[in-house]
């Protein structure tokens, strides 16, 4: 499994990513991008100030998953990954990552819809051409096995 810093397990933290930025599209955008020729791929959140910034590195079948924390995310976009205090970091397959992402975006939609998404997330909609995009390859691409990914093809 993943490494979780002792204090954000211990105290049980979390974080609110900012609504003003498009979280949710960005990782839809940066998970699809494993199945194209880039092998590695970046994703920021803005927690106002700090900066969460995910590393997705695919390695054959499988994507090294490193997720940094920056106390300040104006002065750190430009840093290097390694600049940053890793919070959490895994290995796990491409298939497994892509359908966990998929399943949690489906989750979103299926429990908000559109318009309550776009109500709570006010600046941006709900990223459903990248959600499309995502399903379409991970069950092109990883023969999933899943009942879900199997039988609900209406989407």
């Amino acid at each position: 499994m993943g490494h979780v810093s002792k204090r954000r397990q211990c105290f049980g933290e979390k974080d609110f990513v900012s609504y003003c930025t498009d979280a949710l599209a960005d990782l839809l955008h940066a998970v699809t991008g494993l199945y194209g020729h880039s092998p590695a791929q970046r994703v920021s959140f803005d927690l106002e100030p700090a900066e969460l910034r995910w590393r997705l590195l695919r390695q054959g079948t499988d994507v090294a998953i490193a997720i940094f924390r920056f106390p300040d995310m104006p002065t750190s976009w430009d840093s290097p990954h390694e600049a940053g205090a890793l919070s959490w970091s895994s290995t796990q397959p491409r298939s497994v990552l892509g359908h966990a992402v998929l399943e949690a975006a489906e989750t979103v939609l299926r429990t908000h819809g559109e318009t309550g998404y776009r109500e709570m997330w006010v600046l941006h909609p709900f990223p459903v051409a990248a959600l499309q995009d995502l399903r379409r390859l991970h069950r092109g691409d990883d023969d999933c096995r899943d009942e879900q990914c199997r039988n609900n093809l209406e989407h």
